[in-house]
């Protein structure tokens, strides 16, 4: 673009100069040609980067999900191919369920027992309620017997072996009693330990169930989003283990994000919602269009990890490390017109609302680049 800008100048240098002479060919003249020229062409180019920035890293991105499954065991079914779209939901790797089949049945068991054992209970408090109560009657009754001996013997009307008859009954069945009451209140301590509404044995039981079941649920892995299984290794026979450091497969959603990266300086004047270009070399002659979702701003040398120590400065005879570009995340207006790959890079533009007669100017140029892209500079 910034020939044909020149050569449009040349042009009408030589017809005011040359052809027509309207104007004197002189040093001054040549001097006054060349100056401007120059000057023009550096503004333009200044202005231009601001009100139109242009990038020539731009990225396309997907997000990759490391399968791990949640439960260990042999994998016994692989239902997928890689590199095929597969829709969330849809199995995509089956664990041999049996192992948790049975301990679902053996939980499934000892919860049955749980709940007899809570039933019983209640037979049990009525027996150890029974018991206290015929524990305390005998109790009464010898009590009421050696009251009855004492008077009498008092009176010299009754023997006094008949007094410690009767304080060895008491002696006898107040632990007794006692017993029968521990007896009774443990009982109804076991029936008070409800949790949700469950004798707690059996709310316990119930929950290992309940995890059990889950596992066999998890026995079947399935694809975490809508996209594909890359560099799909797992066969049958393999062991799965539910390790984060061994996933199984990495699985690419289609959800994609398009990044374009400017220098720091370059995004004065870009606001969300400003129109966006792009040329890719996968999509050779095209141009996407898009607009500005927002900016990412942040980098990585804005971040200082925790520590107990302070800093450390850069040492004044050290260079200071190049300035890293800011993130623009890029909205597609119609993603499903063109397929955009994973990982393909290629250069863009932003056109804000300022000196828009100059933008054509990006455009040309951007699309100049799109054109280019058919060209494969490569001899084998």
């Amino acid at each position: 673009m910034e020939v044909l800008i020149l050569a449009i100048y040349s042009l009408v240098v030589w017809l005011v100069f040359i052809k027509f002479k309207l104007l004197p060919w002189n040093i001054y003249s040549q001097v006054a040609v060349v100056v401007i020229a120059l000057a023009g062409m550096a503004a333009t180019i200044l202005v231009l980067n601001v009100v139109a920035p242009s990038s020539n890293d731009v990225r396309v991105l997907n997000y990759a999900v490391e399968v791990v499954p949640r439960v260990t065991g042999r994998v016994i079914e692989v239902p997928i191919e890689g590199n095929r779209l597969y829709r969330k939901g849809t199995p995509i790797l089956r664990i041999d369920p049996e192992p948790f089949k049975l301990k679902v049945k053996e939980l499934e068991a000892t919860l049955v027992g749980a709940e007899s054992s809570a039933a019983q209970l209640n037979q049990d408090l009525r027996a150890a309620r029974s018991n206290t109560q015929s524990a305390l009657a005998q109790l009464g009754l010898a009590r009421t017997r050696l009251k009855q001996s004492q008077q009498l013997s008092s009176e010299g009307a009754g023997a006094h072996y008949d007094v410690e008859s009767y304080e060895a009954d008491v002696k006898r069945l107040e632990p007794a009693y006692h017993a029968a009451m521990a007896a009774e209140a443990k009982v109804q301590t076991e029936l008070d330990a409800l949790v949700g509404g469950e004798q707690s044995a059996v709310a316990a039981t119930r929950a290992q169930l309940e995890q059990a079941q889950w596992e066999l649920s998890q026995t079947v892995v399935r694809a975490p989003a809508d996209g594909y299984a890359i560099n799909l290794q797992v066969r049958v026979g393999s062991y799965a283990a539910a390790l984060p450091f061994r996933p199984v497969m990495t699985f690419v959603e289609v959800d994609q994000q398009v990044v374009a990266f400017y220098n720091q300086n370059e995004l004065t004047k870009v606001r969300p919602g400003d129109e966006v270009e792009i040329a890719l070399p996968t999509l050779p002659g095209k141009i996407i269009k898009g607009e500005v979702d927002s900016i990412v701003w942040a980098t990585g040398q804005g971040q200082l990890q925790a520590s107990g120590v302070l800093p450390n400065l850069p040492g004044q005879s050290e260079l200071p490390p190049t300035a890293q570009k800011y993130a623009v995340k890029v909205r597609i207006i119609d993603p499903e017109r063109n397929f955009l790959a994973m990982g393909a890079r290629g250069t863009g533009a932003i056109y804000t609302p300022h000196v828009r007669p100059i933008h054509l100017i990006r455009k040309v140029l951007i699309r100049v680049d799109s054109v280019t892209n058919y060209l494969i500079l490569k001899l084998h």
